[in-house]
C-alpha cells in the first residue's frame, strides 16, 4: 500500500526489452538523487508513476524493475526515458498524509486544462465511463502516483471531467509540471469508494 505522497522523483535511463516478441514486457533502469535508497530491498514495492513495481536490482543511486506488457498497456510513462514520481510502500507506523493507494491503475486519463489560476494552477482531466462513477466532489483521486482532492464533477458523454486545485509545491516536487492539454495520466480510483460500489451492487442483488 501507498499514500500517494510523492517522497522523490526519478529518471528512467534505460529501457531493455524482455524478449524479441511483442508481448514481452520492459526491465527498466531508474536513477535517483533525493529518494532513500538505503530502504531498499531485492522485492521491495516501489510505486512509478502510481504502478506498483517489484525491484530486481539495485545500487547506491539506482534501481531496476520489470514491467509486463499488461502493465505497459495499461500505463503512461513507463517505456521510455523521462522523469517520474517515485515513493517506497507505506510502513504501518507511517502517518497517512494522503489516502490509501494500491498501486494498481485503473485507467488513463487525458488531460483537457492545465493552467495557473491566482497561485495555484487547475488540473483537469477527463476520466473515461468506467471510472466516472468513483469520481466525487472532494473524494480522492490519484493521478501519476499523486494524492489528490477532486474539486468538480461534470458528467458527460465519455464519462466525466473533474477539476484539481494543485498547489505550487505539488507542482515543483512531481512529474506534475510536465502535463499539458491531451496528456495521459495513470488514474487510481478511491478504494473506499471501489468498496462502497461494491457492497450496494450485493444489496440489491439479495
Amino acid at each position: 500500500m501507498f499514500t500517494g505522497i510523492v517522497a522523490g522523483l526519478g529518471r528512467i535511463t534505460q529501457v531493455k526489452p524482455l524478449g524479441s516478441s511483442d508481448q514481452d514486457g520492459v526491465r527498466i533502469r531508474i536513477e535517483v538523487e533525493h529518494f532513500d535508497m538505503s530502504r531498499v530491498k531485492l522485492g521491495d514495492s516501489i510505486a512509478i508513476q502510481g504502478a506498483c513495481m517489484t525491484v530486481v536490482d539495485f545500487d547506491s543511486h539506482s534501481f531496476q524493475v520489470d514491467v509486463s506488457r499488461e502493465s505497459l498497456t495499461k500505463t503512461r510513462g513507463l517505456d521510455q526515458e523521462g522523469e517520474v514520481n517515485l515513493e517506497h510502500a507505506m510502513r504501518l507506523s507511517d502517518t497517512v498524509d494522503g489516502h490509501l493507494v494500491s498501486g494498481h491503475i485503473d485507467g488513463l486519463g487525458k488531460v483537457a486544462a492545465f493552467e495557473p489560476v491566482g497561485e495555484s494552477y487547475l488540473l483537469r482531466i477527463q476520466v473515461p465511463s468506467a471510472l466516472s462513477p468513483y469520481m466525487a466532489y472532494k473524494g480522492s483521486v490519484t493521478v501519476n502516483g499523486v494524492s489528490l482532492t477532486v474539486n468538480a464533477v461534470q458528467d458527460n458523454t465519455e464519462g466525466c471531467l473533474i477539476d484539481i486545485n494543485l498547489i505550487p509545491h505539488t507542482v515543483a516536487v512531481t512529474t506534475l509540471k510536465h502535463l499539458h492539454k491531451d496528456s495521459n495520466v495513470n488514474l487510481e480510483v478511491d478504494t473506499i469508494a471501489r468498496y462502497v460500489e461494491r457492497m450496494l451492487k450485493v444489496k440489491s442483488i439479495s
